[in-house]
């Protein structure tokens, strides 16, 4: 969490704002292999923090372009997680999920991941092996379209 002063003296701590994004094609999703901060060498959905100055639309298709040198057409909201208790977490973040459909290559990823790849929606990596919650995103989006 964040410490923060207001300026009538209260102290307080706040949340974390954060993107998860279903980079989506066809039947597959992207998935970055994470070599940087909590949850290393494991696969996750590209996402990241909402800067002071943008949207939370412009920040995930930001960390979406960063991460994976795609852009993004449709995109579409899914979820907030908000629980104070997720898993491999050092802070509360909150994060607004989106399901986001493919757009052109238009760059290199970043130096957040090591790899990243196309996985079919009926084989995924194993639980373990996913950051964080991000395993239930992806079954929650699969669950949905039921």
């Amino acid at each position: 969490m964040l410490a923060c002063v207001f300026e009538n003296g209260t102290k307080t701590s706040l949340r974390h704002v954060v993107t998860d994004n279903l980079v989506l094609r066809d039947d597959q999703i992207l998935l970055i292999h994470r070599i940087k901060g909590l949850e290393q060498r494991k696969w996750g959905l590209p996402g990241g923090y909402v800067e002071r100055d943008e949207t939370i639309e412009e920040s995930a298709k930001r960390e979406i372009l960063e991460e994976t040198g795609y852009e993004v057409k449709v995109f579409k909201f899914l979820r907030i997680k908000d629980s104070p208790n997720r898993p491999s977490e050092d802070r509360q973040n909150v994060s607004f999920v989106h399901t986001c459909t493919v757009g052109d290559k238009v760059g290199e990823a970043d130096d957040e991941s090591s790899e990243q790849k196309w996985f079919q929606l009926a084989a995924l990596p194993p639980r373990e092996e996913i950051a964080f919650d991000q395993f239930y995103d992806i079954q929650f989006y699969l669950n949905s379209k039921h």
